[in-house]
Order: C-alpha cells, then sequence, then structure tokens
C-alpha cells in the first residue's frame, strides 16, 4: 500500500516505488534536456528502484530503439553526472517509446496496452503520468487519461498527474483547469511543478529561517525594512515570441517562481515538517497579501518591455523584432511590484517582486534588508555614502540569498576600516554551497520528479495555492487593461540594463534602491 503523504524526512533520500513513468511530450525540448538526464542520475545515484519504466508518448513514429538513441545524445549532453556507458545500457533498458494521440477516440490504447504488458512483468500498476505539453493540451490529456482507464488511484496502486505551469492564464481560467482536473484526479494526485521549488537554495531558507535560532526572532517587520526578490534573465525569449505574446512576464514569472520564493520568505513556521503543513502556511501567507486594486496598479506596479542593446558584450535585438512577435506589440517582458502583507509579523514591511528578460546578468535573489540603528553615533564616520543609506551614510545590513547561477547567502554589516581614524566600512560574510559541501547540488527536476513518485507532495503547488497567487496578480492585469501604455512608451529599457527606470522609482519613492542586478 503507498503512503499517502510520507514526511521530508522519509523522502528526502528515499528509493521511489516501483511504477511506470510516463512523459507526454517525450521528444520535447524539456524531455531532453531535463527530464531525462535527471532520471539518469537519480539511477546513478540509486535512487531509483530496480522495478522502474520510462514510457516517452509522442505523436511521431517511433520506437523504443531510436527514443534510446536520442536520449542517449540527451543524457550526455545535459546530464549533471558524468555519463558511463555502463550506467546508460542498463538506464536504457528502462526505457520505452509508444505513439499516442490524447486527442482522439481511442488515441491512447497503444499507451493502454504497453502499460499492461509493463505491469505484468513489473508487478504493479503504479503510474505517474508527466505531461510535458502545451498548456492548452493538458486538460484534454487529463480527460483522456481517464477515459481509458489510467486514473485508478487506491490502495494497491496510485496514479499520479504531474503537470508544468501555467496552470492558466488568470483566476477564471485557472478555477477552470482545476475543475477540469479534478473530474479525472483527485487533488492528491495531482503534482503541479515548479522547478524553482527543487532548487537547493530556496529549500535551504526553509531550514535557514526555521532551524536557527538567531535568525527566527529577527524575521519580522520590528527588524526587517523591506525585502527584494528579483529574477533576471539576460536572455530574451529564445525563439518562443507567441508563447510569450500569450503570456507575459507577469504571467511567465511572477505569478508563479517570483510568488512562491514570496511565499517562502513570508509564511509562519509550520507546526511539523510535513507537505500539507508547509502548503497550508504558504497558502495562509498568499491570503494575507493586500491585492492591488486596478485603479492603483500604475502606481503599485511596473512593466516594461526591452529595446534592442549589448548584452554580454553582443548586441541585442528589440522584442519587437524577435521572431513571432507582431511589430507593434504591447507585451511586458519585465515587470514590478510593490506587495503588502496585512498580517502582524510583517504589517508596514514592503515585499518589492521583480522580474524581466534581458536584463544586464542572469541572477536569482532575495535581498533582506534590515532596520537601521534607531540612533547613530557615528555621523561624519563614513566618507563615501551609497545611495539611500542612514543620514549617517552607513549602509543597512543586508541578507542576500543567492538561488542562482551560483547558490549562497551573503551577509553585510559595518566594521571599523582599520588605522588611527574612526572610519567605518560594509564587509560581509559569504556562504556557498560549492565550497562548504564540495558536491554539486542535484538539479531541480531530479528532486521534484523523485519527490513525485516518492508521493511528497511538500515542493508543489496546491490548488488553493494557484488560485490565492492568480487572485493577485489577475487583479495587476485588471489594472493593466484598464490603463492601457502608448505603444511609443513601452520599450522602455535597454537590453542589457537594469530594467525600466519606473522600477527604480518604485523604491526611489519610499526611500529605498533595488540591490544592482
Amino acid at each position: 500500500m503507498p503512503e499517502a503523504s510520507p514526511s521530508r524526512e522519509a523522502a528526502g533520500h528515499a528509493v521511489a516505488p516501483p511504477c511506470a513513468l510516463v512523459i507526454f511530450g517525450a521528444t520535447g525540448d524539456l524531455a531532453r534536456r531535463k527530464l531525462v538526464p535527471g532520471l539518469y542520475a537519480l539511477q546513478v545515484e540509486g535512487l531509483l528502484p530496480e522495478r522502474f519504466d520510462v514510457v516517452g508518448v509522442g505523436r511521431t513514429a517511433g520506437d523504443d530503439a531510436s527514443f534510446r538513441a536520442a536520449m542517449e545524445d540527451a543524457t550526455e549532453a545535459h546530464a549533471r553526472v558524468p555519463f558511463n556507458e555502463a550506467d546508460w545500457t542498463r538506464f536504457a533498458d528502462r526505457l520505452h517509446y509508444v505513439e499516442a494521440h490524447a486527442d482522439a477516440d481511442g488515441g491512447l490504447d497503444p499507451l493502454v496496452d504497453l502499460l499492461g504488458e509493463l505491469d505484468g512483468i513489473r508487478g504493479d500498476s503504479n503510474h505517474c503520468f508527466y505531461l510535458s505539453v502545451p498548456p492548452s493540451a493538458a486538460a484534454p490529456t487529463a480527460t483522456a487519461l481517464a477515459l481509458a482507464g489510467l486514473a485508478n488511484h487506491g490502495p494497491d496502486a496510485f496514479s499520479r498527474l504531474i503537470l508544468e505551469k501555467p496552470f492558466g492564464r488568470d483566476l477564471d481560467s485557472a478555477m477552470a483547469l482545476n475543475a477540469t482536473l479534478h473530474e479525472c484526479f483527485a487533488e492528491e494526485q495531482l503534482f503541479r511543478i515548479d522547478h524553482y521549488l527543487g532548487k537547493e537554495t530556496v529549500q535551504n531558507l526553509l531550514v535557514f529561517r526555521f532551524a536557527n535560532g538567531i535568525f527566527e526572532p529577527l524575521w519580522n517587520r520590528q527588524y526587517i525594512d523591506h525585502v527584494q526578490i528579483t529574477v533576471a534573465e539576460s536572455l530574451g525569449i529564445e525563439g518562443r515570441g507567441e508563447y510569450y505574446e500569450e503570456s507575459g512576464a507577469l504571467r511567465d514569472m511572477l505569478q508563479s517562481h517570483v510568488m512562491q520564493l514570496l511565499s517562502i520568505v513570508a509564511m509562519e513556521a509550520p507546526s511539523s515538517f510535513t507537505d500539507e503543513m508547509i502548503r497550508d502556511e504558504k497558502v495562509k501567507l498568499l491570503r494575507s497579501v493586500r491585492p492591488i486594486h486596478p485603479d492603483d496598479a500604475l502606481a503599485r506596479t511596473v512593466r516594461g518591455q526591452y529595446a534592442a542593446g549589448m548584452v554580454d558584450g553582443m548586441p541585442a535585438a528589440a522584442y519587437r523584432d524577435e521572431p513571432g512577435v507582431p511589430a507593434g506589440s504591447l507585451r511586458e517582458t519585465f515587470v514590478a511590484a510593490r506587495l503588502d502583507i496585512d498580517n502582524w509579523r510583517w504589517a508596514g514591511t514592503p515585499f518589492y517582486l521583480r522580474s524581466g528578460k534581458r536584463l544586464a546578468r542572469r541572477v536569482s535573489e532575495i535581498v533582506i534588508e534590515f532596520r537601521n540603528v534607531p540612533h547613530s553615533p557615528f555621523v561624519g564616520h563614513v566618507p563615501t555614502p551609497l545611495g539611500a543609506v542612514a543620514e549617517d551614510g552607513i549602509e543597512p545590513n543586508r541578507l542576500v540569498i543567492q538561488v542562482q547561477p551560483e547558490e549562497g547567502m551573503t551577509l553585510s554589516f559595518s566594521a571599523k576600516v582599520p588605522g588611527q581614524a574612526m572610519e567605518i566600512a560594509t564587509v560581509s560574510m559569504d556562504f556557498s554551497y560549492r565550497s562548504s559541501f564540495a558536491k554539486d547540488s542535484p538539479e531541480a527536476y531530479e528532486r521534484l520528479i523523485l519527490d513525485a513518485l516518492c508521493g511528497d507532495a511538500t515542493l508543489f503547488a496546491r490548488e488553493d495555492e494557484v488560485a490565492e497567487s492568480w487572485r493577485l496578480c489577475t487583479a495587476i492585469l485588471d489594472g493593466w487593461r484598464a490603463h492601457p501604455p502608448a505603444p511609443r512608451t513601452v520599450a522602455n529599457y535597454a537590453a542589457g540594463t537594469q530594467g525600466p527606470v519606473g522600477a527604480d522609482e518604485l523604491l526611489w519613492r519610499d526611500g529605498r534602491r533595488w540591490q544592482p542586478i
């Protein structure tokens, strides 16, 4: 009998139970770059069971041999662990391919037949279905699985569905998607994946907050002035013009990745480290975020679109010149917002969020800026104040949590410069995963796939969490629709820069400044 909800401690190094993982969209980019190489790494590290199958489902003709050959090339190019021929040979025996069509009557019959054959060999009927498909195909595929009898879940066998974002385009569509999914699968069978939650630093943030007595007493409005969350990319839309025109930065990044980081930074401590307890606290936090009224959207948010510029010393085209993007597009490639949390821990402490394409560099980080001392005797002892700092010129203490590309933390504080004069400078203490543990962190998808196979939903979004996130973001979208920008003002930052000036002004108005990208 499978465990319904194993604890994080139990699942941390658990070996997955015997089952078949079925990947819809197995010939796509995600399967080639992340999913299959991640499964290979799990096998090398001994985290896959002996009785385990991977079934690739595609809409084109193929067979096991051609699928294995294509995945061998992909794994050799993208796997985190070194590629080894003997390890690959053992792994390749688990790989199967079937052509099937979820949008046709009886289109999944070939999959049903193959799973029946493999289940008989393994001796179980446990299935995980990974939907690496376009958003429009997610609900129809779930329905087709149910009609084919593959959604059955009980004490003797499990059936789980793993979905990639986006989970809708706004609150109404997200609720409609949930309703359709629940016609086929119970909530406990659904694993909505956000790969940011699989990153080691994001998980370590929970340990940092709730396992260290030194920081938790300071983690509130009394000691923290404000919080910044940045998810910046130097890349453009990478040929995904049509998709990005439908989504934009708010739907693509803020509603998912950034809101997930917000909920973990600001949530209350769970009473125990189990999936439902943690997800309950995240939902309670999101319900405490004050919605931005549509009439306030322009004052509380900033949107932008990149113009031509230079990134890493190379010319970068404007968004409107990217393939698949209309010449007069108003779609945002950058979004920033100020959010307020109406609860006892955070009232009066603003949270500033931003995410964008074609910025100065690729970085995801959380900046916790602490309040200045109530009275400083050091006025005049800091010769060169930088930006919006206290009257005495001393930089505020900051804790910077780096999520990517390097994983670690930096705590900055003031210290006296050696010498006869009382001169003060900012210094820092650094923690790096790479140097502290002398081992590579697992890829986010490795952790999340293993958790889904084990039935641990801690790092996956629950339906009410998705709804609350969309509630906040839909209000912003409504405000933007009510106040469309003038076409000439849309492309308001050059590629390779810090983003729109309006994003800086969002903080300047409050006497604060962004951590530079």
